[in-house]
């Protein structure tokens, strides 16, 4: 080869390794670029939503620690900090949340043609019937404070009376915005809608804190006043009345009657805040058409032992809450078999909810299903708020198991009430295992159903696919399923209700009039009276505690042990999550009565 050639080939060789070279790094460049508009477009899609979202979380935390701040310092009774400024407070946080819930069904409204998704889990008919009734409850404790006002107008601050006004209007345009908007899931102005959302959340945490601070306040002083009478000393009672005379006759009637509606208003309040934190989950979420279905309505067949025996948990509870109350302010001997009743009285309920709940752990045992994995913020945070306000009365009862094994004295209620403590802790770990493991089974084919459509799945045609061979009308018009029905089935109301297209006529048809009668099933009855029965057993034992049937005030083990100021803590504590744990377990027993 001459070195003519060789030259002009090493050119040539250069001159495409040059070539190469440029290919790469325009190859390199176009890569890098797709590279940064994939980061670009996955920070303006995923970053503001995770952003906004714990932006949101911060604000409502704020807002909740700036009202615990203010109870806290209305809680020394100083003269710096006052009740008025923490009503001013929360109604500066009502009229807020007052103005994004009409914004919210403004834009809504005007959204008519677009198609709200809906998460139907969120809540349902009796949930929102129940919350209903306890803001009617609410608005006649609103009544109450107004007419309290009216009485004292001369002598107290003007907030008392607007803070009423300001709650019921609230309190009606909340209980709308629960029927009609709970379900949406948001998809515009997501930010935005976080905060009002949270907002909403957080004022309602915030006036269940303000109700439980009262209804603690108010327990405190009765109970100090009982010791005081038993010989007590040194005990400060705050006297909470104005320092002038009443203009009506009515306002001992108003300031008494209050109390007995707390416990109502601190349920509402609690129930409207979980409600509105799963829409606040549910917020640029993308919905699984597959599993946000209604179910089949619920059948009371064969509900018998259950509503009896729950029946006559009630009445005896409130028995024992008529004959405590009047007994426990009595002499040392009558205070003494008041509380021992009321030990006996709960050991024979717990023993009874136990075994129910253990019985329907066996029934799950027996029959093998899988759990449901699917995504449902509802239900989970059913199960958190379940194991979460566990915690106030397994913190009650450890706390009294230490001072019955630890104290000198010996009450003849010391050993019922070792005993009741003890079972207190062993039936929530049943119960809460029972609710949970109800509430994550995979349910069986055709319990998915529309609650709202017929039992028969077949909407225009009289041929079913469970019937059995007889000879009568076959409706031959929807052999085949035509395009219109595959549209209706894609599209779900803003109601939750799904069209389902007519199966194939199997060649058999049933006869005018004829219905597919459906085999008992005994486990299925057996769980719905356990869960019927529980409900009722909750039911009952909200009652005690709400209504002021509180032992451990009265019973002086645990005060002896843990000191006055260190036991009425943990009490203030312990007690509204109990009360609210008892109340959400009805809830969460209900919708294990209607998945049954």
């Amino acid at each position: 080869m001459s070195p003519t050639m060789v030259e002009h080939s090493g050119l040539d060789i250069m001159c495409l390794n040059k070539y190469c070279h440029s290919s790469s790094s325009s190859s390199s460049s176009e890569q890098d670029k797709k590279v940064f508009t994939k980061l670009r477009l996955s920070l303006s899609g995923d970053y503001p939503r995770k952003n906004a979202e714990i932006l949101s979380g911060q604000y409502g935390t704020n807002v909740l620690l700036i009202g615990a701040a203010l109870m806290l310092a209305i809680a020394h009774h100083g003269p710096s900090v006052k009740e008025e400024h923490l009503l001013s407070f929360v109604t500066c946080l009502m009229l807020l949340q007052l103005i994004w819930m009409m914004w919210y069904i403004l834009v809504r409204d005007r959204q008519k043609n677009t198609r709200t998704e809906k998460d139907v889990h969120a809540t349902t008919c009796w949930i929102r019937g129940g919350l209903t009734l306890l803001a009617l409850l609410s608005l006649i404790m609103d009544a109450f404070r107004i007419g309290y006002y009216v009485g004292y107008q001369s002598c107290v601050s003007a907030v008392l009376g607007v803070f009423p006004v300001i709650h019921a209007t609230h309190t009606i345009a909340q209980v709308h915005f629960l029927w009609f908007h709970i379900k949406d899931v948001i998809k515009s102005f997501e930010t935005f809608e976080r905060f009002g959302v949270i907002h909403a959340v957080f004022t309602n945490l915030l006036l269940w804190c303000n109700g439980v601070m009262s209804e603690a306040e108010h327990f405190l002083n009765n109970h100090k006043r009982r010791l005081s009478a038993l010989g007590y000393g040194n005990l400060t009672i705050v006297h909470s009345e104005p320092h002038c005379n009443c203009t009506t006759s009515t306002c001992s009637m108003f300031s008494s009657s209050l109390f007995y509606l707390y416990p109502f208003n601190v349920e509402y309040h609690i129930f409207v805040s979980a409600m509105l934190f799963v829409m606040w989950k549910n917020i640029g979420r993308t919905m699984d058409l597959s599993s946000n279905q209604k179910r089949l309505a619920t059948k009371t067949q064969g509900l018998t032992v259950g509503p009896i025996l729950g029946l006559l948990a009630l009445a005896s509870t409130i028995g024992i809450l008529v004959v405590y109350i009047t007994h426990v302010e009595e002499s040392l001997q009558t205070r003494q078999s008041a509380i021992s009743m009321f030990y006996i009285y709960g050991i024979v309920m717990l023993v009874s909810m136990c075994s129910a709940g253990a019985l329907g752990l066996l029934i799950y045992r027996a029959d093998h299903v899988p759990l449901d994995t699917s995504k449902n913020p509802s239900r989970q945070l059913d199960t958190e708020l379940l194991f979460g306000s566990s915690i106030g009365s397994w913190l009650m009862s450890w706390c009294s198991i230490v001072a019955v094994l630890g104290t000198n004295s010996n009450p003849p209620y010391r050993w019922t009430n070792l005993i009741y403590s003890l079972l207190i802790v062993l039936e929530k770990y049943i119960q809460n295992i029972f609710v949970v493991e109800s509430l994550y089974r995979q349910q069986e084919d055709g319990q998915s159903e529309d609650p709202e459509l017929p039992v028969a799945p077949e909407i225009f045609s009289v041929t079913s696919s469970l019937a059995p061979p007889y000879d009568g009308i076959i409706n031959r018009a929807y052999d085949k399923p035509d395009r219109t029905c595959v549209t209706m089935e894609n599209d779900q109301e803003e109601s939750g209700q799904v069209y389902r297209c007519p199966r194939k006529p199997s060649g058999v048809s049933l006869p005018v009039g004829s219905k597919v009668k459906e085999p008992t099933n005994i486990k299925r009855q057996i769980l719905k009276n356990i869960a019927v029965f529980l409900i009722m057993c909750n039911i009952s034992l909200w009652i005690l505690p709400a209504f002021g049937c509180r032992p451990q005030y009265d019973n002086g083990l645990e005060q002896e042990t843990f000191g006055f100021s260190v036991w009425t803590t943990v009490l203030n504590f312990a007690i509204p999550l109990n009360l609210f744990y008892r109340m959400h377990s009805v809830a969460s027993l209900f919708e294990v009565f209607r998945r049954v």
